[in-house]
């Protein structure tokens, strides 16, 4: 099984994927994990990150690219995987086909999990709350809500093109939306 996870931030694609990967015996990777671990092991590419956030500026779509095609790449994956949050624009969703298709590994399906914004809203600022991060504001998620919008929900049209992608309501218990997933990730790949 390999799939994509979107959703806003806040919808809970963190939390599922963790979920995901026990059901399906499968990884989870996130790209963030692998450019913070890739930093710390000092890698060809995590020397060329490194080097790219201590100027202060974003690791280029390249870098994490060639570090997700490296992890891709890894036996681990032979029976597939779940990526959260990856791609977040259109050109890192053709760049990430490209990937799969040369690896051989091609996407089976994109689960949008589809949460109100009042309420994604709501969930950030009590994650925050309890972490004790002033930066979650409302106001702070509506503009992350907005970036989200502009650039990453195209990408589920991308998918949707393709016949790839299935939404999912993401309201609810999590063992509800966990069911809800399961049940259309199935009926979406048989």
């Amino acid at each position: 099984m390999r799939l994509v996870l979107l959703g806003a931030p806040g919808s809970g694609k963190g939390t599922q994927a963790a979920r995901l990967k026990d059901h399906y015996a499968i990884p989870h990777i996130s790209t963030g994990d692998l450019l913070r671990a890739a930093v710390k092991a000092e890698t060809a590419l995590g020397l060329k990150a490194k080097a790219v956030m201590e100027r202060g500026e974003l690791v280029s779509d390249d870098i994490v690219l060639g570090m997700l095609e490296e992890r891709l790449s890894e036996s681990d994956t032979a029976s597939g995987f779940i990526l959260d949050g990856y791609p977040r624009n259109l050109a890192q969703a053709g760049a990430l086909g490209e990937v799969l298709a040369r690896i051989g590994q091609p996407l089976d399906v994109a689960v949008q999990l589809d949460v109100p914004t009042d309420l994604l809203v709501e969930r950030i600022a009590g994650r925050a709350a309890q972490e004790g991060r002033k930066d979650d504001t409302p106001e702070a998620v509506r503009t992350r809500l907005g970036v989200y919008n502009e650039q990453t929900a195209p990408v589920v049209d991308f998918y949707r093109e393709q016949g790839k992608v299935t939404c999912v309501d993401g309201v609810g218990e999590m063992d509800e939306v966990f069911d809800r997933i399961v049940t259309a990730v199935a009926e979406a790949t048989d």
